[in-house]
């Protein structure tokens, strides 16, 4: 048995340093990475959560109250959280650590944290891998949770087999743009902080945008949550068990495109560093005549 067959034995009897182990040499694309990837059993009978939503929803909360219900069900859980990374000294605060301490040494939950390290959106490179690694260890579920910027939101739906887009009363000025957008990738609505003044009118507001939209398999349901309080955690947890059973077969192959569209977009990046890029053009635009669309044309030249 080789080295790498001999990892993946070990994750699939739930060794969690191995697990550990593993995920540290894909993020970092340590030696043995690709044999690594290229063995993989997929198992698609985890289903993976996307839990995504802005700054300020509550996410983590909700994460936490998710987390204690599935482990009081004796339900085991992987959950990365992605962190961002500062675009200036490429620094991460990794505050899952702070976040979610009260579940480190429950042995049911095993807790990754993964830094965005300038990628787009809210989501890290190496993200796929990470999950499709994890998902060799017998998981119940597993959690992904977006730091909620920019394209993130629109990013976890090439990721996750159900996305959660959590939201608060006063989110109620953005609805146009959920409309146009987002409203696209939800899979399941979460109003948090429902006890907040004006959140039964925006749960009515989501509910006919809803109602507005062609109907497939799924009518996507609204969640009324105090996750603070554990207010709708149960029901939650229940639509995303429903879901996992109605899920259109159009959408794994999507979920499959998608996937395969950024790691080969990655791959063709693999070699571009942003650090490198900023020397060079720290250079470059104090010359005369300096052209980003040329610096850009000579970069992709090289």
């Amino acid at each position: 048995m080789s080295i790498t067959q001999t990892l993946i034995k070990q994750i699939q009897l739930g060794d969690k340093k191995t697990l550990a182990r593993c995920i540290t040499i894909v993020e970092n694309e340590l030696e043995g990475y690709e044999e690594l990837l290229t063995a993989l059993p997929f198992n698609n009978n985890i289903p993976v959560i996307g839990i995504t939503g802005p700054p300020g929803a509550g996410k983590s909360t909700l994460v936490n109250a998710i987390i204690k219900q599935l482990t009081q069900k004796k339900k085991t859980v992987g959950v990365i959280a992605i962190d961002p990374t500062s675009p200036f000294n490429y620094g991460s605060l990794l505050g899952d650590r702070l976040r979610m301490a009260e579940h480190f040494v429950n042995e049911n939950v095993f807790i990754r944290s993964l830094a965005t390290r300038g990628s787009l959106g809210g989501l890290s490179a190496a993200i796929i891998e990470i999950t499709d690694v994890m998902r060799v260890f017998p998981f119940d579920y597993i959690i992904v949770e977006t730091v909620g910027v920019g394209q993130s939101e629109v990013e976890i739906v090439g990721l996750a087999d159900t996305t959660v887009l959590v939201l608060v009363p006063e989110s109620g000025d953005e609805v146009q743009t959920i409309k146009s957008g987002i409203m696209e990738i939800a899979d399941v609505f979460v109003v948090n902080k429902s006890d907040r003044e004006g959140a039964s009118i925006f749960v009515k507001n989501l509910i006919q945008l809803v109602h507005s939209k062609p109907q497939g398999n799924w009518s996507i349901p609204v969640v009324k949550a105090v996750a603070t309080k554990g207010e709708g955690v149960n029901e939650l947890i229940d639509i995303i068990s429903k879901h996992q059973t109605v899920k259109e077969n159009e959408k794994r192959i999507f979920l499959l495109a998608e996937k395969a569209y950024r790691l080969i977009q990655n791959q063709k990046m693999k070699n571009v560093s942003k650090k490198q890029l900023q020397e060079q053009i720290a250079i470059e635009v104090k010359k005369k005549g300096f052209n980003l669309y040329r610096f850009v044309k000579a970069v992709t030249n090289d």
